[in-house]
This record gives structure tokens, C-alpha cells and sequence, in this order.
């Protein structure tokens, strides 16, 4: 199965990876000004948007696998919630394939346990997993309205993610089902030791999926990462602090591309 990707402009490469539920068009109002200086490749990730195909076996590995055969070589991802686990375990499984990572909201583990205090409790994922085939449309938008709590702009963001995800349909049962998985079982955290390459951790001031402790707990353990937390914002800054979620950006991406010039 190939991914559908949307690419635009010239430069770099930067591909970027949405979130549980999204698609490729959560990042449209970004990417005109990404590409005026990368080649910019939104993907919709298997299950999600137009990638509708055969799901197969949908676990965080398969994901990663998939999105890596539509990645160009060195370049940069960008991964938001659940799209940062798919980026992070893409690079683990690829050393030496990806320039530098860019994880927005997005931890190595989302569920609360002792380990990890600052997580989301397993109940909630596990409320939203139980009620999917009966109204999964619902489900998606109260996952969308948990995303926007805190934030400076709370209704607009919900606007804008529920016009983006139900743009192209449906998602299939499964691949939500599939995803609530993913996050409610991945840990990643006692491989984050093997990144070297640069990483980049954005993460909003009031995110309630991926709170600031987690964050900071999440750049302890990857030593080439930089922490920045955009002041106001919720789990989708890219959104509803957009010039200050770009300027972070592309500071990170300069630095990148210098740094292999």
C-alpha cells in the first residue's frame, strides 16, 4: 500500500506526520510557509485520510515501516501526538536515514502509570476504544475537544480539526481502533538513548495529552533534544499559535541544514 502524500515546494526535505484520527490536511495552513524553503511532504497515514487501503497488521512498527518507504532520504520529520510515536520509532528502526526529528506533543508513552505519572489515564483511551463502532464520529470529536483543552483558542481549533478530519470521509473503525492501541501500549522511552541526530521537542504550555513534566522527562532522555513550550497553547500549537509554533520551526530546521552544510 502506498501513502498519500501531498508535496510542495523546493529545498530540504521535510515530511510531516498528523495525529490520531487526522489526516494530511491538519497541516495546511502551515505549509506554504514551510515550503518556501523545503520540499514539503504531508502524509496521511495508513487507515487515515486517502490512505484507505488494506490495513494489514496495524501496530507502531508496520506504521513506521509504511511511512518509511515515501520518506526521502535525509530528511526531516515532523510527527504530532501519535504521528511523533510513528517519526520516533521510523528513525530507531532506520539509523542514519533521517537528518533530525521534530516531535510536537507527542511523548513516548501517553498512559499514566507509576513510571510515569504525567500521562493520560488509561481509562480515557479505553472509554474511547469501547464506544468506537457505536458512534465513532462522536468519539473523534471528543478526542478533538481534549486536544483544545488549555489553549488560547479552544473553539477554533475544534473548527478547524473537525472540517479537516471528516474532509475525506470516514475513517475506518479499525484503523482508530488500531491507533487507540498504539498509544495506550507504546514505550519507547528505553530506546530514546539511541537517537543522535537532532531533535526538536514542541509542546504546548496547557497540553492536557502531553503535559509539561512528561515533556521535560521526554528531553532527559533524548540528550541530542531541545524542549521548547509555546506559552498558551494546547496539544495543537501548530494551530492555534501558529507564528510562535514557525519561528520555533524554522530556527531548528536552519540549524539543521547548516549543521550538514
Amino acid at each position: 500500500m502506498s501513502l498519500y502524500t501531498q508535496t510542495k515546494g523546493q529545498g530540504p526535505d521535510l515530511v510531516l506526520l498528523h495525529g490520531w484520527g487526522m489526516n494530511g490536511d491538519v497541516w495546511e495552513s502551515i505549509v506554504p510557509s514551510l515550503a518556501k524553503n523545503h520540499r514539503v511532504s504531508a502524509v496521511d497515514l495508513p487507515g487515515h485520510g486517502r490512505s484507505v487501503d488494506d490495513l494489514g497488521n496495524y501496530n507502531l512498527k508496520n506504521l513506521a515501516e509504511q511511512v518509511m518507504e515515501v520518506t526521502p532520504p535525509d530528511a526531516t520529520l515532523l510527527g504530532w501526538s501519535m504521528g511523533g510515536l510513528v517519526a520516533t520509532q521510523l528513525a530507531l528502526d532506520n539509523p542514519g536515514t533521517i537528518n533530525a526529528l521534530v516531535l510536537v506533543s507527542s511523548a513516548p508513552k501517553f498512559v499514566r502509570d507509576d513510571s510515569w505519572p504525567d500521562g493520560v489515564e488509561a481509562e480515557v483511551l479505553d472509554g474511547f476504544a469501547g464506544d468506537l463502532r457505536e458512534d465513532y464520529s462522536n468519539i473523534v470529536k471528543r478526542f478533538i475537544a481534549i486536544q483544545s483543552m488549555g489553549s488560547d483558542n479552544p473553539r477554533e481549533e475544534q473548527r478547524i480539526l473537525r472540517d479537516r478530519v471528516f474532509r475525506h470521509g470516514d475513517p475506518p473503525i479499525a484503523a482508530l481502533e488500531g491507533g487507540l492501541k498504539i498509544l495506550h501500549n507504546a514505550d519507547l522511552r528505553s530506546r530514546l538513548a539511541e537517537i543522535k541526530i537532532p531533535v526538536l521537542l514542541l509542546t504546548g504550555e496547557h497540553d492536557s495529552l502531553f503535559r509539561k513534566q512528561a515533556a521535560k522527562k521526554t528531553q532527559s532522555l533524548i540528550s541530542s533534544s531541545k524542549l521548547v513550550v509555546i506559552k498558551g497553547a494546547g496539544h495543537a500549537p501548530f494551530l492555534s499559535h501558529e507564528q510562535e509554533f514557525l519561528k520555533e520551526l524554522n530556527n531548528f530546521l536552519v540549524e539543521v541544514v547548516g549543521s550538514n552544510n
